[in-house]
Formats: C-alpha cells, sequence, structure tokens
C-alpha cells in the first residue's frame, strides 16, 4: 500500500489557469482520509504553497522551492533546509544583468522580481483571485543586486531565468553552467500559461530555468522525509510534468507524468495519466489510491 503522494503544483495538480479543480481536491480529501498523506512538492515559496495546502486539506508536511525545505504545517516551521548563499546569488544576477535577461530571485517568504513578466505575471494574476492571506508574496525590486546585498538574514531557495527567444536563452545557460557549487535545470521547452484578461484568454509562454544549490532537489528532500517517517521509497507516488520532477518521479515507487509533460520525465515514468486540465492527478489517485 502506498502511504505517501508528492504532487507538483504547476502543471500537474493546478490546470493552466492556476486552478485546483473541485474535482481533483474532492478526490485528494478521500486519499487523505484513507491515510495516505499528500504532499505537494514545487518550486514556489511557503505562502504560496500554503494556501494550496490548506484548499486541498493537506495538513503534514510540503515542499518549497524545488526542495530547497520541508516545511511542517502542523508545527508551522521548517524542518529541513538547503539555502544558497548570498555570494551566489549575486554571481548570477551580475551574470544576468550583463545579458539582460529576465529573472526573479526566490527567498523562503518573497519573488523578487525587476517588473511583472513571464511566471511572476502568472502569479501575479493569481492573486488578483486571492483574499490577501492566500497571495503569493511578490517584490518589485529596481536595482536587484544592490538590494539583494543589502538584504539581511534571508534564505534564496532559488533563481528562474526566463526569455522568449530560445538562442539568447540558450546562450545564458552555458554561462551559468562555469558556476561552480549551483544546480541549472535541463529545460529545453516553452513553459505555456494561460491568464484571463477580461472575457479573453491571454497565453504566456517562454523558455526558463531554475537554479539552486548543487544537489538540491525535489527527490532530496523527499528522501529526508520518508526516512523521518520511516517509509520505504516503494511505498511512494509521486507525480510531475516537468524536468525538476524528473528525480523525484524516477526514484519513488510509483513515478506519474502528466501527459503533454517534457520527454525527460515521460521517459522514466511508470504511468502516464492525462492532463492538468482534465483532471490528471486525480485519475491516479483515484486508480492507485483508492480503488
Amino acid at each position: 500500500m502506498y502511504k505517501i503522494v508528492t504532487i507538483d503544483l504547476d502543471g500537474t495538480m493546478l490546470n493552466t489557469y492556476g486552478i485546483v479543480t473541485e474535482k481533483t481536491k474532492e478526490v485528494i480529501r478521500k486519499t487523505i482520509e484513507k491515510g495516505i498523506d499528500v504532499v505537494i512538492a514545487s518550486g514556489r515559496p511557503i505562502d504560496s504553497i500554503k494556501a494550496i495546502a490548506k484548499e486541498i486539506g493537506s495538513k503534514k508536511y510540503f515542499i518549497a522551492g524545488n526542495g530547497a525545505l520541508i516545511y511542517d504545517i502542523q508545527k508551522d516551521e521548517i524542518i529541513y533546509e538547503k539555502y544558497m548563499k548570498k555570494e551566489k546569488v549575486l554571481e548570477i544576477i551580475k551574470i544576468c544583468e550583463e545579458n539582460s535577461i529576465s529573472y526573479n530571485v526566490y527567498t523562503d517568504k518573497t519573488i523578487l522580481a525587476k517588473a511583472l513578466k513571464y511566471n511572476v505575471l502568472y502569479y501575479y494574476k493569481e492573486n488578483l483571485k486571492k483574499e490577501e492571506s492566500k497571495k503569493t508574496n511578490i517584490s518589485i525590486v529596481d536595482n536587484m543586486y544592490e538590494y539583494v546585498k543589502n538584504m539581511q538574514e534571508e534564505k534564496f531557495l532559488k533563481i528562474t531565468i526566463c526569455d522568449e527567444n530560445k538562442s539568447v536563452f540558450s546562450s545564458i545557460i552555458r554561462k551559468l553552467k562555469e558556476i561552480k557549487e549551483i544546480e541549472v535545470l535541463e529545460v529545453s521547452h516553452m513553459s505555456r500559461k494561460t491568464i484571463k484578461q477580461g472575457s479573453e484568454d491571454i497565453p504566456i509562454e517562454y523558455y526558463y530555468t531554475e537554479i539552486s544549490l548543487e544537489n538540491v532537489d525535489k527527490w532530496n528532500a523527499i528522501s529526508h522525509l520518508i526516512d523521518k517517517l520511516s517509509i520505504d521509497k516503494s511505498e511512494v507516488i509521486a507525480i510531475g510534468d516537468n524536468i525538476n520532477d524528473k528525480k523525484m518521479i524516477e526514484n519513488a515507487g510509483l513515478g506519474i507524468a502528466m501527459q503533454g509533460s517534457t520527454p525527460l520525465v515521460t521517459e522514466v515514468a511508470n504511468y502516464i495519466t492525462d492532463t492538468n486540465n482534465n483532471d490528471g492527478v486525480a485519475k491516479v489517485l483515484e486508480k492507485f489510491c483508492l480503488n
């Protein structure tokens, strides 16, 4: 019997509009009632995940920052953390600024951005539909380098790099890979999200990568959590769609990829479910946990 299900958010549990459907919420609640823990494993910061965990009835743990931390919901505290050093963050910011490419710095409390573009624009539009306590904290910063340099006791989870032009994006990736002690995700396909502008659907499409401390990923965080809970990896289901989900999908007892996932993820999955817009997560839980 499976004892824990780790689920990515964007492109997986959330549909294109950033919503958990009522069908998916209902099936997740039934899974939890059956005694199987549902743990969100996302690249988002704490507050953004905390609101969604409450919405789906997940009351024990979640993983944030692509595995940079594990949060104990009941104790309201971080129980595992691996952060980037400020010196590394500043080094990456300098390269991004010199190459005029869009980037965001994620701390445990907020997303630092120079403008509302790409993924941050998506989160901003999400916020417009949420009450204040459930919003993703976004801070717009003019001079990012000086702002980060003067920050006190901040915990840096990751940096995201975004651009619409593949050649520009590929060029910056090559430069970033020369930096030691960091991990640059190999993301080769475009991220595609949709926002509402009045009655119109507006697509947001961009290439992106995520940079974290070396050896920080969702599976390492899951390994720490299941050791703490005395659970074997064969009792873990992992569900995701993107390259930052690859390690947890290939190492879990049952690795699930969403339909339309990046090919590198599909290749290592044990099973492919429906899309995030067709309740793919709910269908997995019904098949492997409730039946």
